[in-house]
């Protein structure tokens, strides 16, 4: 595949570019490891936060939550509290190589699933995170990833074509919506990885 069939990167950002754990602040919020396991499989679980993503306001899921766990408020709102704690670095070599395709005027992008306002504290955490060319936010658009309909609209959004398009993503199931969506994608693991990827795409870093 030759450099100019791929005039489009897109990036995925959490476990991507910067790193996530719940577990960072409730390691402390709560220390006992079955309890934080038990909480985090029935009160603030992936799915709940996954509508944060989709763009439910924290305000309404904290409301909830608290309604069926009322003796768990203080650590519900924890959760968005101490996100920022969820959020404690970037993976440089990954931001290493983004800002090096941006620098050579790669067309860079980024699309995410990510509620709307820990976005925007993302970005002042992490200034990298204003350098591409835009993005797609999934709590600003109700739509979340592996939705084909994500995909499509951050093409429409961005003027790509999704043939042209090469996609990088740490989900399985992500990296199958793109190409779903009929643009190339690799599934993130390691900085080192996805250089050698993108050299297989024609990219050369």
């Amino acid at each position: 595949m030759s450099s100019i069939d791929i005039q489009h990167i897109v990036f995925d950002i959490g476990k991507v570019l910067i790193h996530y754990d719940p577990h960072l602040p409730f390691s402390r919020i709560i220390p006992d490891d079955a309890e934080r396991n038990w909480f985090f499989a029935n009160v603030c679980t992936h799915d709940w936060n996954l509508e944060q993503d989709r763009g439910r306001s924290w305000q309404e899921a904290e409301a909830l939550l608290i309604a069926d766990h009322p003796e768990r408020e203080e650590q519900i709102r924890g959760f968005r509290k101490c996100w920022h704690e969820m959020v404690p670095h970037a993976y440089v070599e990954s931001v290493s190589i983004m800002e090096s395709l941006i620098a050579k005027g790669h067309d860079v992008t980024m699309l995410t699933n990510f509620a709307a306002d820990t976005f925007r504290h993302a970005q002042t955490l992490f200034p990298f995170l204003t350098l591409p060319r835009g993005v797609t936010v999934s709590g600003e658009v109700g739509l979340i990833k592996p939705d084909p309909q994500i995909y499509q609209l951050h093409a429409q959004t961005f003027d790509l074509d999704p043939a042209a398009t090469i996609f990088i993503d740490d989900s399985l199931p992500n990296v199958e919506g793109a190409r779903a969506a009929g643009w190339h994608a690799v599934h993130f693991t390691d900085a080192q990885t996805l250089q050698k990827d993108l050299g297989r795409h024609g990219i050369p870093i």
